[in-house]
């Protein structure tokens, strides 16, 4: 079409006709976009729209940062809280640390003076054994100067050191509960765990408790096994202590005869070690009491029932942290059974009983024999009252003592005969070897030398150290009848 060419009608309506079509799609796009517009500011916060939306999301900026402060400051005060408890574990660990310490000179230095009385007291009671013998009293006068007779007046020397004996047994005891529950309570105490024949530790609590139940007019049986568990020697002694303790403190006295049971029983592989009595007995709903501390189920029958009702409690912790099952068997009025199951092992070397040593379930040789008799018997011992009153107690056995504080001054006094025995305590003076040095230094020059070292420290590894120099082992207050056992079976 050239471009000067009119329209004509017809292209007129086409574009009449297109036009309108464009208007009409307009005013539909202008319908959709104010729908458009509508549905998005009826779906904001406010309906000023635009404005409300930005004021909302300036308000939600604020409350992030507050929160975020909120959030930092309760970091800073958990890190500061973090610290101080950082500083308290710290402070509560040095605690600790000092009641260990605390603990090792308490054992040392109060178990030496009655480590010391316990000697003196021993050797004054078998003298006065032997005089009643060696004077040939007739024998309606020979109680009275015979210890342990319940029998007896008691203004007479017998019975007034019979009393003595037992009233540092007393003190021993108290003390020796007293460092158990405070050790146990630092965690201090571990267990030293080792094979040994079960008799080494029974034939020696049958025949103290014997006498002990004796001097009351009580009966101990006991019934003894040949065979080797694994267990803490010491720790078991413990328990097994307590039991017996327990037993003789409640069994009858006066027309009903008490009677004291100490045996044992294979469990499959278990040793079952078992303290039974005819005492009042434990009723069911008191067999929990029993093993809490500070409670007792009877009042004290006389002045010599003493305790802090802490010794089962011991014992309880005592079997768990051997992991040896416990348990205790009642009838009310008919007595009451406390047992220990202890794991039965073969021991590396199988050696038969020595020739000295007692059968089971027969007492040991009478105190006033002399199985020691000329036996040349070294104590190094650095506190010189505890060296008089091992003195005392070794000559009254026969045997020939020489003591001084250091194994130097042993050798410098060139005795022309050498030692038989080496008593040593572990803990010497200050600036000196301890006793296991001074012993292994003697061993070098008479290396086949029986040593025994005595000591109030508890720990497991000074036990096993001494265990693997060969060395035997006493915890302070010495028992004498422990250590003449086994002087006699080291000999």
């Amino acid at each position: 079409m050239a471009p000067d060419t009119p329209l004509t009608d017809s292209r007129k309506d086409g574009l009449s006709a297109e036009l309108a079509a464009l208007k009409a799609r307009n005013r539909q796009l202008e319908k959709i976009n104010a729908a458009l517009i509508e549905r998005v500011e009826s779906s904001s916060p406010s309906p000023s729209a635009p404005y409300a939306a930005f004021e909302h999301a300036v308000l939600l900026a604020d409350q992030v940062r507050e929160r975020t402060d909120t959030l930092h400051r309760t970091l800073d005060e958990l890190g500061a809280l973090n610290r101080r408890l950082t500083a308290a574990k710290a402070a509560a660990e040095a605690a600790n640390h000092s009641k260990t310490r605390f603990l090792a000179a308490i054992s040392h230095d109060l178990l030496q003076p009655l480590n010391a009385a316990r000697l003196f007291a021993s050797a004054l009671e078998e003298q006065l054994a032997r005089l009643a013998l060696d004077a040939s009293l007739p024998g309606d006068a020979i109680p009275d100067v015979t210890p342990g007779d319940a029998s007896q007046d008691v203004s007479t020397p017998g019975e007034l050191v019979a009393r003595l004996g037992r009233s540092l047994a007393d003190v021993e005891s108290l003390l020796g509960t007293l460092v158990d529950i405070s050790r146990l309570d630092a965690g201090v105490l571990t267990a030293d765990v080792a094979t040994f024949p079960v008799r080494e530790l029974l034939d020696v609590l049958a025949e103290e408790y014997r006498q002990l139940g004796a001097a009351r007019g009580l009966e101990l049986h006991y019934v003894a096994s040949h065979l080797s568990v694994e267990s803490d020697l010491q720790l078991l002694a413990r328990v097994i202590r307590n039991f017996l303790s327990n037993a003789l403190r409640h069994v009858p006295d006066g027309s009903t005869r008490g009677r004291v049971l100490l045996g044992c029983r294979r469990r499959g592989d278990w040793l079952e070690i078992t303290v039974a009595d005819n005492g009042p007995g434990i009723a069911e709903h008191q067999r929990e009491v029993v093993f809490q501390e500070f409670r007792r189920l009877a009042p004290r029958q006389d002045n010599e029932q003493r305790g802090l009702g802490l010794g089962l409690a011991i014992v309880k912790r005592i079997t768990g942290l051997l992991e040896h099952p416990l348990s205790l068997a009642s009838t009310p009025g008919r007595g009451a059974a406390f047992a220990v199951r202890v794991p039965i092992r073969q021991p590396a070397n199988v050696m038969g009983p020595s020739a000295d040593a007692p059968s089971p379930g027969q007492p040991c040789a009478s105190p006033l024999a002399q199985p020691l008799l000329d036996t040349v018997i070294w104590v190094v011992e650095d506190d010189r009252e505890v060296c008089a009153g091992m003195q005392s107690l070794l000559e009254g056995w026969g045997a020939s003592v020489h003591c001084a504080d250091t194994a130097e001054v042993l050798l410098q006094q060139a005795l022309a005969a050498p030692p038989e025995v080496l008593i040593v305590d572990h803990q010497l003076g200050d600036g000196q070897p301890d006793g296991l040095a001074q012993a292994q230094r003697l061993r070098k020059r008479w290396p086949d030398l029986p040593v025994v070292v005595i000591s109030a420290d508890h720990s497991a590894p000074l036990k096993a150290r001494a265990r693997a120099l060969g060395f035997g082992f006493l915890l302070k207050p010495v028992k004498p009848l422990r250590l003449r056992q086994l002087l006699i079976h080291c000999r």
